[in-house]
């Protein structure tokens, strides 16, 4: 089999997804876990070109501070810093100084992408919710293994749009 240096069988029903059929997301953003928001801004900024697309949005229910930038013809950078020191994500970046901290899918239904990465094998680590950088669109986290975690997302709007000034919503080429 071709996955077969991995370890895996797709020809196997017990695999943890069904080769026959392709996960329906789209990638929409990459998410890195910051110290603080200003300096890896400037540094994305010099270094390869994002901007701001939206103000800090604080996230009360995963006690973090939200910032998207975008580059055109790329997908955007979702920047996360801790709210709090009882924040989660505090521990996080104790453990490995921040970094990625997950890859989002843009999907027409985060409960049935839910369902459907579960019947992969998947872990659901926060079950669909409102996401406050998101208007309050439904969101939610998956655990994919291998360190991965995933969120789904139903909308490429963002809270906190930079406007005019800014780059316009989803300015992907």
């Amino acid at each position: 089999m071709a996955y077969a240096h991995l370890g895996v069988d797709v020809s196997d029903p017990a695999t943890p997804f069904d080769s026959a059929k392709t996960f329906e997301g789209k990638l929409d953003h990459v998410c890195l876990a910051v110290r603080k928001l200003a300096p890896a801004v400037a540094m994305l900024e010099r270094t390869l070109g994002y901007k701001p697309r939206t103000a800090p949005v604080e996230n009360t229910r995963q006690k973090v501070v939200v910032q998207f930038l975008s580059r055109p013809g790329s997908i955007d950078i979702k920047l996360i810093e801790p709210a709090s020191l009882d924040s989660p994500l505090v521990e996080f970046i104790k453990k490995g100084g921040g970094g990625l901290h997950h890859l989002a899918f843009r999907t027409e239904s985060v409960e049935a992408a839910c369902e459907d990465l579960k019947s992969r094998g998947a872990r659901i680590v926060t079950a669909p919710e409102p996401g406050e950088a998101f208007d309050e669109t439904p969101i939610a986290f998956a655990f994919l293994g291998m360190g991965l975690n995933v969120e789904l997302i139903e909308t490429d709007e963002r809270r906190s749009e930079s406007g005019p000034e800014g780059l316009a919503p989803d300015p992907k080429i």
